[in-house]
């Protein structure tokens, strides 16, 4: 995945979570997994402009996307996922605790 060192990305934290939030690449409608990887039921669909919040990262089935190819997915909530490779966190690694 490509670094991007921009000053106006967005990252903030969910109202009370204390998770942080990122925004899921322009134009892109990002599948929601039940786990993460590919291989995993498609459970939700995000709409265009949407943030995730990241409760945990782990690794699983390796994807490209428009912020290059990683095997890190993000986990949303209880038992949702989505690829990394969607999500402009501004780093090719993890940003937040592992999941486990």
């Amino acid at each position: 995945m490509s670094v991007e060192n921009d000053s106006s990305q967005v990252q903030s934290l969910a109202s009370g979570s204390g998770y942080p939030s990122y925004p899921v690449a322009p134009g892109s409608r990002l599948n929601v997994r039940s786990g993460p990887g590919s291989n995993y039921p498609v459970i939700d669909v995000l709409p265009y402009g949407a943030t995730v919040t990241l409760r945990c990262q782990c690794d699983g089935t390796t994807v490209s996307g428009p912020y290059g190819t990683t095997d890190i997915w993000d986990c949303i909530g209880n038992g949702r996922f989505v690829s990394d490779a969607y999500v402009k966190t501004g780093s090719d690694g993890y940003v937040v605790t592992q999941c486990g």
